[in-house]
């Protein structure tokens, strides 16, 4: 099987809730968009001060709507482990130091074909078994 790979145009929302408080922060750039076969896919771009982790670079890897994963590499190191109905604990590192979050997955929305389309993420993060917040990435990917 050709895999196939492309440069994308991605939009990127990020919905962070903690309580009653929500932030919404947008950002657009290029990537990479890699369907791996069937309904996997691996969404690549690199990050910058925008996304607060500038040098590093994030790679989604999604299977329909059953599991995903964030990694992140560079001059951050980040692993996280998307799976509805199951909580994960994983690695996060940011430019202030490093921890084990828990990550428990409500949603994966995946519609993502070789041109593109749209991907939900819907999760909570804990660390040490304490809420942090209630988090939701909508990324819609066309071509560049």
């Amino acid at each position: 099987m050709k895999l196939n790979k492309k440069n994308v145009m991605i939009e990127m929302i990020s919905i962070q809730s903690i309580y009653n408080e929500k932030t919404e922060t947008s950002l657009i750039t290029e990537g990479n968009l890699r369907n791996e076969g069937s309904d996997s896919f691996k969404i690549t771009y690199k990050d910058s001060e925008a996304t607060g982790f500038d040098g590093s670079t994030t790679e989604i890897a999604v299977t329909g709507n059953s599991i995903a994963s964030i990694i992140r590499t560079g001059s951050t190191h980040s692993d996280l482990v998307i799976e509805p109905g199951k909580k994960h604990h994983c690695h996060y590192e940011t430019p202030y130091g490093e921890m084990i979050v828990g990550i428990y997955t409500h949603k994966i929305d995946n519609s993502l074909t070789s041109d593109g389309g749209r991907l939900y993420l819907k999760y909570t993060i804990d660390v040490n078994s304490s809420y942090l917040s209630d988090n939701e990435i909508v990324m819609n990917i066309k071509n560049a």
